[in-house]
């Protein structure tokens, strides 16, 4: 039988302090969209002030930060007071082109941080000049929410010091985990990187669902989202194991046990259906990095 680790998700942001010497640094993030704003805010609720970040937006139809000061500031004001740390929030497709023009401003001591899918670290160090203090980071959107899940991988030059700051301000917005190798970012992104929108996917079909079996649109909807809600919940706490949730919900012969002998089913199943998604998905998690690689 499969045994299972589970971790609490009650957001670690409710659990911890952030440290002072952190609450202290000046982070410069680069990219304002769904995930650079999720990150600022869970930031500031950390205990972060708000005069401690600037923000660059190469894009600035995508910003969705209104209420910082320093919106993307000069670069005499960078060479003044360079960044501690360097988040970057950007999408893929501009990262040949925002990247290297922050040379300049990087010092030795400077950490930074990437969430940009499909980059890997020699790929942000080539972008870079070559800057050796490096992490790269695959979070999810439930970040938004204090809920998140990151993975982070380090270049070999990142200090103790510097994993540690990286390490809270991504528990600041939900949980963060190290990776042994950077090619388990492939199945990281598969899993929980995508992993959101398999169950949004999961409310629709429940939705769908239980339209045809007779349901007005609203209440569907609201049946299978908050279902969803109550179930993740439960598996939130503390010991639980999603195996055993099962069971206890499932009498014998009863109305669950026939829907899971369908969902479970060994060739048609959930577990077949998943597996062969998150394949698909970490090959082209592969195939990105490649074609980055190529520079096609």
């Amino acid at each position: 039988m499969t045994r299972w680790k589970v971790v609490y998700l009650k957001p670690v942001a409710m659990l911890r302090e952030l440290p002072e010497t952190l609450l202290q640094k000046r982070i410069l993030l680069v990219g304002s969209g769904r995930m650079g704003t999720a990150l600022l805010n869970g930031w500031r609720k950390a205990g972060f002030a708000s005069d401690r970040f600037m923000v660059n937006e190469p894009n600035p139809t995508e910003a969705l930060i209104v209420d910082i000061r320093d919106i993307n500031p000069s670069e005499a004001a960078l060479l003044a007071s360079p960044p501690d740390i360097v988040v970057l929030a950007v999408k893929p497709q501009y990262a040949d082109e925002v990247l290297p023009p922050l040379v300049p401003f990087l010092t030795p001591k400077t950490l930074v941080v990437s969430l940009v899918a499909g980059l890997s670290l020699n790929d942000l160090s080539d972008l870079l000049g070559h800057h050796p203090s490096i992490i790269r980071t695959m979070p999810n959107t439930p970040a938004a929410i204090g809920l998140g899940m990151t993975a982070l991988i380090a270049a070999s030059e990142v200090s103790k010091d510097q994993r540690d700051d990286a390490t809270h301000l991504m528990q600041a917005v939900g949980q963060a985990v190290w990776l042994d190798e950077e090619k388990q970012m492939d199945a990281v992104t598969a899993i929980s990187g995508s992993g959101p929108a398999y169950l949004f996917h999961m409310a629709e079909a429940m939705t769908s669902a239980a339209i045809n079996l007779g349901l007005s649109d609203e209440l569907a909807a609201q049946l299978a989202i908050q279902t969803i809600v109550g179930a993740a919940g439960m598996m939130g706490e503390e010991g639980a194991e999603p195996a055993k949730l099962r069971r206890d919900v499932a009498s014998p012969a009863g109305t669950t046990e026939a829907a899971l002998d369908v969902l479970m089913s060994e060739q048609m199943g959930m577990t077949s259906i998943i597996r062969r998604a998150t394949q698909a998905a970490a090959q082209r998690s592969r195939e990105l990095s490649s074609s980055k690689k190529s520079g096609s």
